[in-house]
């Protein structure tokens, strides 16, 4: 879907882009297309992602924001159009000739199709509206024999709290209750001993400036007000397709956490100041207590840690001490194929397997034939000419997510052959700077699902000639 803009707005109009076409093809990586010139990028309100060469800063010195004065301010222009058109980021691809005519090629946002990572092409699209990965739908598995850790002590928590936080103002039952009802769970003893201390409200400090560090060091983490309180649920953990559809809900039977991405159990509470949040564990795993406390890294996609076996023990600076499992002797869900990892798919096969990766590979191209027929391979992401026959694709029934480069895409389409259990797809175009080509596949594939295309939009202009 093509647009040919005659009068343009002002994210439409070639001269909001004249500098950073001509900072591209002056001091910029561009790919020689005939007697004309590509170069490619993106543009957002909070980043970009020109591909250009710039000046190195004197030995002595660190890299400055003159250094990019030319960079800042010919990208400014752009940023300004974007805010006023209510737009994120525009992806671009221009052809320049060497005369200064140009053909400016913006590409629309579409509701099917992710963010891209830095460049000017696609994110993983989504093929089935509201689609998620399989481990985003796994709820915790029941654990019969949990029980709270012996170290719980509702009443020396209080006390202990008391102490330390005399002048803390808690909440009363009243408050407790409204916060249960919100979160549709009931607190456990021991954080509701903890609330009836202080609610930790910032308006209850008036001009105490020290509160919240007293509170942090009285506590072991920055408390959320009562009213703070969130469920870790597997939709609080937003994660791109192309990250998210490599993870696997693995839970070993020696474990004390449950390795999913979120569970209605999961009662956030705090912070460890540097982004990672401390919950409350009410559905365990079958070697921990209800009511331990985890964290959930912001590093990580999937899974938590067990920090204390019980909230009493976090606040009287009683570490837990037991691990996470090992998971024994049992094949990985999620197997990585490549030059440093296993050395064959034959090696990564078997019936428990998820998630195949194969990565950068120096032998000849792999066969899927060991891989063909096991039951719950959701997830194949294939590096450009690995695969011996990307035909063998099509026997692989049960993926929910597909990842290749443009040629293997290209023999699925053409073959008619692509999987129709997709749930979302992803084009590896590592090294390719025409998105182009790129996009003319996206679109291909999520014409199959009819689902919204990604659009274009071409301007035409002149820069003048380079500068020697």
């Amino acid at each position: 879907m093509v647009d040919r803009r005659s009068r343009p707005s002002l994210l439409h109009d070639f001269a909001t882009w004249e500098a950073v076409l001509r900072l591209l093809r002056d001091g910029g990586e561009t790919e020689q297309a005939a007697s004309s010139i590509r170069v490619a990028g993106r543009i957002g309100r909070q980043s970009w992602s020109l591909p250009r060469q710039r000046r190195l800063p004197r030995p002595d010195r660190a890299a400055r924001s003159q250094d990019m004065q030319d960079e800042m301010q010919a990208v400014e222009l752009v940023r300004r159009a974007l805010s006023d058109a209510g737009v994120d980021d525009v992806p671009f691809t221009a052809e320049i000739a060497p005369t200064g005519e140009t053909e400016l090629r913006l590409f629309g946002s579409s509701p099917a199709v992710e963010p891209g990572l830095g460049n000017p092409h696609p994110g993983s699209l989504i093929l089935v509206e509201d689609a998620v990965p399989r481990p985003w739908l796994c709820l915790p598995d029941p654990v019969p024999g949990a029980v709270p850790a012996p170290s719980a002590d509702p009443a020396l928590l209080g006390r202990t709290l008391h102490e330390r936080l005399p002048d803390a103002i808690g909440a009363t039952d009243a408050e407790i209750a409204a916060a249960e009802a919100r979160l549709g769970v009931a607190l456990p003893e021991e954080l509701k001993a903890l609330y009836r201390v202080t609610r930790s409200r910032w308006e209850d400090r008036a001009d105490d400036h020290t509160a919240a560090e007293r509170e942090c060091r009285a506590v072991g983490c920055e408390l959320f007000a009562l009213d703070g309180l969130y469920i870790a649920e597997a939709s609080s953990r937003r994660t791109l397709w192309k990250f998210a559809a490599m993870e696997a809900v693995v839970t070993p039977p020696d474990a004390a956490v449950q390795g999913l991405v979120g569970s209605p159990g999961w009662i956030v509470f705090g912070d460890n100041g540097g982004g990672d949040r401390l919950a409350v564990d009410l559905t365990p795993g079958p070697r921990g207590h209800t009511g331990q406390i985890i964290i959930l890294s912001h590093e990580e996609n999937i899974g938590a840690c067990l920090v204390a076996d019980s909230l009493t023990d976090l606040v009287m600076r009683r570490p837990g001490k037991r691990s996470g499992g090992s998971g024994g002797d049992r094949p990985p869900a999620v197997a990585h194929v490549n030059i440093r990892s296993l050395p064959s798919i034959e090696a990564a096969a078997h019936p428990g397997l998820e998630v195949l990766s194969i990565g950068v590979w120096e032998d000849e191209p792999l066969s899927l034939a060991p891989v063909t027929g096991l039951p719950r391979l959701r997830t194949l992401a294939a590096c450009p000419g690995t695969l011996a026959d990307p035909m063998e694709i099509a026997g692989l029934t049960t993926l929910e997510f597909l990842e290749l480069g443009p040629e293997e895409w290209r023999v699925l389409l053409d073959a008619g052959a692509v999987p129709r259990s997709l749930s979302a797809a992803a084009i590896t175009a590592d090294g390719i700077r025409n998105p182009l080509p790129v996009v003319a596949i996206a679109n291909e594939l999520l014409a199959l699902w009819d689902r919204p295309r990604i659009t274009q939009t071409v301007l035409e202009g002149d820069i003048g000639p380079a500068r020697h």
